[in-house]
């Protein structure tokens, strides 16, 4: 007997659940960012702690190819369940920003194969497999720093972020920002190369958020950390 099974869970009855809480105001907000589902992530999570670590009915749903569906899987999962080479596939079909955000965040940051994938992905001529390489390369950059030439991914960043398809573009942004947020020796480069290209300059930033700019999150974030 399966784990879905045991349960008493079907993959029929979650689709259902989902479909039920289709909105449409939220598919259109989604949709404005890349995405194409309609379910509100507050009640996505909800329907997840309810069902709890379930990996049988996770594989299931991803198999759906439905953008709630993975979601809610990817938050049901087993992270170090998969092989590499099933997160390889994973990523190349995420297809929408959530999920690939998700994909990466939740699932193969905590999976034993994330730095064979992030040597993999960060050298992928897909800029937007290239994107997953280089946010786990960010979270070494905070974390895990050593090993990783810094001065170097500054190079990279300075000649290519500028041009680079948006994806991409947010997430060397990112490594660049974190760059200059995590280690000082670098931290004027850092900025200086965000003042010198302006990639997301004049991003809308609502009032109370700090700026995705990278010299202006650089120091906003630094400033923080001195005053706590």
């Amino acid at each position: 007997m399966t784990e879905t099974a045991r349960a008493g869970t079907t993959v029929a009855e979650v689709m259902a659940e989902l479909a039920a809480l289709e909105d449409p105001k939220t598919r259109a907000v989604n949709e404005r960012h890349g995405d194409d589902h309609g379910v509100n992530l507050g009640k996505l999570r909800a329907i997840a702690k309810r069902l709890k670590t379930r990996q049988d009915l996770a594989e299931e749903l991803w198999a759906t190819g439905d953008s709630a569906a993975r979601l809610l899987a990817l938050l049901i999962c087993r992270p170090k369940a998969f092989g590499r080479d099933e997160l390889e596939a994973m990523l190349r079909e995420a297809g929408t920003p959530k999920v690939h955000d998700w994909l990466v965040n939740y699932v193969v940051r905590k999976s034993p194969h994330a730095e064979e994938l992030r040597v993999v992905w960060f050298a992928d001529p897909d800029p937007v497999v290239a994107s997953a390489g280089w946010a786990l390369t960010t979270e070494r950059v905070a974390k895990r720093p050593d090993g990783l030439d810094l001065a170097g991914l500054l190079d990279t960043v300075e000649a290519e972020m500028k041009d680079a398809p948006p994806r991409l573009q947010w997430a060397m942004n990112h490594c660049l920002a974190q760059i200059g947020i995590e280690h000082p020796e670098h931290r004027a480069r850092a900025i200086a190369i965000g003042e010198r290209l302006e990639v997301l300059k004049d991003y809308p930033t609502s009032p109370g958020c700090t700026s995705p700019f990278a010299p202006v999150w650089i120091d906003e974030m630094v400033r923080r950390r001195a005053e706590s």
